[in-house]
């Protein structure tokens, strides 16, 4: 069809439908509500054919995102540092408002009314939202700033071409026969069957992948646990994948930063998390700086939604019924952008409650920033 038939032919279906339904085709078909007005209008008084002058394919102005070729990487430099969202969606909204950001793209050259700005911001995955009350808990006073101060470390690593990894434990996954959430395409009426209760099995135990990704490379490692989360099992993963990636990665490397959790096993009142780091820092000869996330803010943290979201996706509807099924599925895992995932079984024990005192804490060579040291501190090899 020509751009009058869609027209035409959108308009057609919309009366159709009857109320709403100028709305529900514009959803279905992506194609501006005042058209499909526009066409509504014309049903009624069609000129004969031949009579109006049809616009080519391609003519017309050409789209701001398309005539300047850098809009799209600026505007997503600009909402980067302050993306939001729920890590198990694709879903991303930003906290500020369309006004803003086209002052902040007019000042770096740009020209784009905020109407565009909100096209620009649906086709980099956004969606800008009005702000809404949550259940969160308490929220401290330096949140915002901890985040900033974050961004601040983590760019000067980067400038620096050093590495720097976003560490955590996805969620705990039952092994077996199992529902696991989601859909997959299956001939019809053949479901996949798995158990009616969700009860653990003893001798299959539970799965606890700890994740790290390499937010430069934009590659993850993921370690599979068989035994329980604790610093040791999370120092270990790291551990592994400095050796599997990145000292490959990284050659001439001369530190390190790690964004963590503020809480679970790589929490920063953690003590054997700190031990643990001590002993990487002497045995990778690195000073590993640490930065931790505010508490109540887990779900910002980069690894959430840049991997742990995806392997969801990739994995969705398919019974865990084994570790190796959880490490392929975890390894198959890729996206449009070029995310690539290593993951590996780790059969180690890991006791619970060990207890570290004060004169081995005191071994660690720890040095706290000057914004939050609690939150914000880096461990040198002895």
């Amino acid at each position: 069809m020509d751009e009058r038939s869609r027209r035409l032919f959108a308009a057609a279906e919309a009366r159709a439908y009857g109320r709403g339904g100028v709305s529900a085709v514009a959803r279905a078909t992506g194609m501006a509500r005042s058209t499909i007005a526009r066409g509504v209008a014309e049903i009624g008084n069609r000129p004969p054919a031949g009579n109006e002058r049809v616009r080519l394919p391609g003519g017309g102005r050409k789209a701001k995102r398309v005539s300047d070729a850098s809009l799209l990487s600026d505007l997503k430099r600009l909402v980067a540092p302050a993306t939001r969202g729920d890590p198990m969606r694709i879903l991303l909204w930003t906290s500020k408002s369309l006004r803003h950001l086209s002052q902040a793209l007019h000042q770096l050259g740009h020209s784009a009314c905020p109407h565009v700005i909100a096209d620009c911001l649906r086709d980099l995955g956004y969606s800008l939202q009005a702000n809404r009350k949550i259940s969160e808990g308490g929220q401290h006073m330096d949140r915002n700033a901890q985040f900033q101060y974050l961004n601040d470390q983590a760019a000067a690593f980067l400038k620096a071409s050093q590495p720097v990894i976003s560490v955590d434990t996805k969620k705990k996954e039952l092994i077996g026969n199992y529902k696991n959430n989601g859909r997959e395409w299956r001939p019809q009426g053949m479901p996949e069957a798995v158990n009616v209760h969700d009860f653990i099995d003893p001798k299959l135990g539970r799965a606890v992948p700890y994740g790290i990704y390499d937010i430069a490379d934009n590659k993850g490692w993921v370690s599979v646990g068989t035994d329980h989360d604790t610093a040791s099992f999370a120092v270990e993963a790291i551990r592994r994948w400095w050796t599997a990636m990145g000292r490959q990665r990284y050659p001439k490397a001369s530190r390190l930063l790690i964004s963590a959790d503020g809480g679970g096993s790589n929490g920063y009142r953690v003590r054997l998390w700190k031990i643990e780091l001590q002993a990487l820092a002497d045995e990778l000869r690195l000073p590993i700086t640490v930065c931790h996330l505010p508490p109540g803010t887990s779900k910002w943290n980069k690894i959430e939604h840049r991997l742990f979201s995806f392997i969801t996706l990739n994995w969705r509807g398919k019974p865990l019924r084994s570790f190796r099924t959880i490490v392929q599925l975890i390894a198959a895992t890729t996206t449009a952008q070029g995310l690539t995932v290593r993951a590996e079984l780790d059969e180690r024990k890991y006791p619970k409650g060990v207890k570290v005192s004060d004169a081995q804490l005191a071994t660690v060579r720890l040095t706290r920033h000057a914004f939050h040291g609690d939150w914000n501190y880096t461990i040198t090899p002895k």
